[in-house]
């Protein structure tokens, strides 16, 4: 053989096994910036539609997180959950605004409506390849642990465990939240209600994990959602 001739890998050398690893690794990372990507443009869509949603889903999936690493989830479950965080509410974009910005009571066929922005988030989420559980997730953010919410009436461990942290903590940043129509609950009435919700609406277990650390977020929410600290703390 020639000095000047460089022999072609066969398949099942060692150095083909490292250029197929390389273009798996590509194509990994192709996917997961993809999927960022994906995630970035939906949250920025609700940011769009009110800045209040966007922002209070980027602070969900900071406390999921936390809520579903001391849960032991595993890591798809993790990811499932970021997603389930920052876009459980992508099925608002579906609703007018003259209910979404109503300042007072919806009525019933407006309420009816607006609990169909789960169902609406589903829909949109699932036709996306890894998207699939994640939008299931959002489609059962708010099943009650009593099996008394909706869309199915599940009920217990029939809720995945991702749904059941996105409701709890759906449910305590609205009520700490002030918007244009109501000022947010001070922070005691709101771990109030969530304990007195704790094994009806609530995932128990959920509950106490995610109270574990609400106190020390709370200065940043309030300043974030428009609530005097001082008078809440």
């Amino acid at each position: 053989m020639s000095n000047h001739q460089i022999p072609t890998p066969s398949e099942g050398t060692p150095v083909n096994g490292a250029l197929e690893s390389l273009r798996i690794k590509q194509l990994e990372e192709q996917s997961a910036a993809l999927r960022n990507s994906v995630i970035c443009a939906f949250n920025q869509l609700l940011d769009l539609k009110d800045l209040n949603t966007g922002v209070h889903s980027t602070r969900l999936a900071e406390w999921g997180m936390r809520v579903g690493q001391e849960l032991g989830l595993e890591e798809s479950e993790l990811q499932n959950l970021e997603v389930a965080a920052l876009l459980h509410d992508i099925g608002k974009v579906g609703i007018p605004d003259a209910i979404l910005r109503k300042p007072d009571r919806l009525d019933a066929d407006e309420y009816t409506l607006m609990k169909k922005h789960s169902e609406y988030g589903w829909a949109v989420l699932r036709m996306l390849p890894g998207f699939e559980r994640a939008a299931l997730d959002i489609l059962h953010h708010h099943e009650s642990f009593d099996g008394k919410g909706y869309p199915a009436g599940l009920k217990n461990t029939e809720i995945p465990v991702v749904s059941r942290i996105v409701c709890v903590i759906d449910a305590f940043d609205a009520m700490v939240s002030s918007r244009p129509y109501r000022k947010g609950l001070p922070y005691d009435e709101a771990v109030r209600r969530l304990n007195e919700a704790s094994g009806t609406q609530f995932d128990p277990a959920v509950v106490r994990t995610f109270l574990s650390f609400a106190h020390a977020e709370m200065s940043t929410v309030f300043a974030a959602a428009g609530t005097p600290v001082s008078s809440d703390l």
